[in-house]
């Protein structure tokens, strides 16, 4: 495959398993039964209920928002200091990202009305999860943000590998405390995955890591 196309690639998986997942849940398809037991197993893990409550609560809106707030001002100085044409329009676009999700995310909960399960919450409306698509599409968008403005390669590749146990933490707190199903998880992080594709290619420079590839100096401008 050749480089320029992974993300198209990615894109389409992600897609892909949205639909599916989607389609499965929706209709009471067979892999709602897998679903169950995966929830069980993780509800059973060692972990205790007091540092699992602290992952589920990673994907709040006071806590997952002011992240990204933090990151679109900084890229947004960044972007400003260095004469970007639109300076704005990363932080902007990163901020309709979050919206975005959190309305689809709204109408599908509607649409399919999936039941909790059993636990401390109950009702429907259930699928996808909304604390997972938001620590998943604030932590990504605030990577995707920061990357070009990151010097050295290790420190890009931190910022990249900090954000994913934050998002797997989430998701794994808010099945463990019995807020969600896997499922449920799994659809989130497929949208917010689509959607963060589309926002790293469609945004000028976001993604990348601007630059020279040494790290004796600051890294040039992203062209945008």
């Amino acid at each position: 495959m050749l480089p320029g196309r992974w993300p198209f690639a990615l894109f389409a998986l992600c897609a892909l398993v949205l639909v599916f997942v989607t389609w499965q849940v929706a209709a009471g398809g067979p892999l709602l039964r897998a679903d169950v037991r995966a929830a069980g197993l993780l509800r059973d893990s060692a972990m205790p209920d007091g540092p699992a409550e602290l992952l589920a609560d990673l994907g709040n809106v006071p806590v997952a928002v002011p992240v990204l707030a933090v990151a679109a001002g900084y890229a947004a100085w960044r972007a400003r200091r260095a004469r970007i044409a639109r300076w704005w329009s990363g932080p902007a676009a990163a901020t309709l990202l979050l919206a975005a999700t959190l309305l689809l995310v709204v109408a599908m909960k509607a649409l399919i009305g999936r039941p909790a399960p059993p636990g401390p919450v109950g009702g429907t409306g259930f699928y996808p999860s909304g604390h997972a698509a938001t620590s998943a599409a604030a932590y990504g968008a605030a990577v995707l943000l920061l990357l070009p403005w990151t010097r050295g390669r290790i420190a890009r590749r931190g910022l990249v590998t900090g954000c994913l146990p934050a998002v797997a933490g989430t998701g794994y707190g808010l099945v463990r405390r019995g807020y969600h199903w896997p499922l449920d998880v799994l659809g989130s992080w497929s949208l917010c995955g689509a959607l963060l594709v589309l926002f790293a290619l469609c945004v000028p420079g976001c993604g990348k890591s601007a630059g020279r590839r040494d790290t004796d100096g600051p890294p040039d401008p992203p062209v945008g």
